[in-house]
């Protein structure tokens, strides 16, 4: 991408801001963060067990080229007042239905994360009009659907995990609480995802982590047999939050899946729907070519290469850390005491540090590019 390009594409997310709503669903309610406004397709993300919607703030910003996106926190966790008692995966399916319904959203594209993939294939299988599912990290393993064996897997995962994931993860896990925790666990543990993947009519994309111990590559193989329309990726180098540093892979994933699904494509379907470019002829910066299309059609399992998925490495400045902290302490203590007003106002400076500090990294690459002549990625 060009100087003048990547400004002015930094220029118009600095315009954007972060829209905090609550959504009520009979005695419970979810809080919605929203980001962007033109378009009619939207995504709708859903985090896992005991953390928060910033989970997708990388991610987000990469999959508004068709609507806006909307990031939910589900009752109990991020602070989002607890419920009466435990929540089921399917009540929880039922307060995402409310939520699209809510907002008037019209085939939306559905991403879940770990036990929010749960939630989503919930949904998807009620819901036959819903076209476009993402499943990422998908749990839980029948092979290992014991307590013992999710926890050394979990922290197995963990180790591969960059530090920003522990950070965000204690600071989700701190508002949810062990005793919410503990009473969902059990629940995520028993839902049989195997059972309902069969009755998804949704063309679904599955990806997992290279080092995602809870989610082998035999396990998503398991899936994609399961699934009616499905295709595999893996990242490489990624472990179980595999879109936090992986963001800028796992979204054109996402877009390029929403586009034209990789499970209808094809050798004959690349040809047919005029997205995919021939291999090193389509748009530049691209992860996703039509050998790639063609062969995740084909039922292989495709991995990116760390170097194509992983996010743009940053210059830390000590104003950049300054505006981190202050952003993410106030978000944290507005979460708790849920005043949707302050959380807005912090979602909105952590992502406009964001977007400055990976324009400046964008603008670092060209720079050096046409210095030395050679990629820099």
């Amino acid at each position: 991408m060009a100087p003048d390009s990547a400004a002015t594409s930094a220029r118009d997310h600095m315009r954007k801001r972060v829209d905090v709503r609550y959504i009520r669903h009979g005695e419970v309610r979810a809080r919605v963060s929203t980001i962007g406004a033109d378009g009619d397709r939207a995504f709708v993300l859903i985090a896992g067990i005991g953390v928060a919607s910033n989970y997708y703030e990388n991610l987000a910003p990469g999959l508004g080229e068709f609507g806006p996106v909307h990031a939910l926190d589900l009752p109990g966790f991020a602070g989002v007042p607890y419920p009466k008692r435990p929540m089921s995966i399917q009540r929880y399916a039922a307060v995402v239905g409310t939520v699209i319904d809510e907002l008037g959203l019209e085939d939306p594209v559905l991403v879940g994360h770990s036990m929010g993939t749960q939630v989503v294939s919930e949904l998807a299988s009620q819901r036959p009009e819903l076209s476009t599912v993402v499943l990422i990290g998908p749990v839980t393993n029948p092979r290992e659907r014991s307590l013992p064996k999710l926890a050394f897997r979990f922290l197995e995962s963990s180790a591969r995990e960059p530090f920003r994931v522990a950070m965000l993860a204690t600071g989700a896990y701190l508002l949810c609480g062990f005793r919410w925790f503990s009473a969902v666990l059990p629940r995520m543990m028993r839902y049989r995802i195997e059972d309902v993947l069969p009755r998804i009519q949704a063309h679904t994309l599955l990806i997992r982590g290279e080092h995602d111990s809870l989610v082998p590559r035999q396990w998503l193989r398991d899936m994609e047999g399961l699934l009616p329309h499905a295709s595999t990726w893996e990242i490489e180098g990624a472990a179980h939050s595999v879109m936090y540093d992986h963001a800028k892979g796992v979204a054109e994933l996402c877009v390029d899946h929403a586009r034209d699904p990789f499970d209808t494509r094809g050798a004959d379907g690349a040809e047919r729907s005029g997205t995919a470019a021939p291999a090193g002829e389509g748009d530049a910066g691209s992860v996703v070519d039509a050998e790639d299309a063609a062969a995740a059609a084909a039922g292989e399992l495709v991995q990116l290469a760390d170097e194509d998925a992983r996010n743009r490495r940053v210059h830390v400045t000590p104003r950049l850390v300054l505006q981190v902290l202050r952003s993410r302490w106030n978000e944290f203590f507005a979460s708790a005491d849920n005043r949707p007003r302050d959380i807005a106002e912090a979602k909105t400076e952590h992502f406009r540090a964001q977007v400055e500090a990976f324009r400046d990294a964008e603008l670092r690459e060209v720079r050096d590019e046409r210095e030395t002549g050679q990629p820099t990625r």
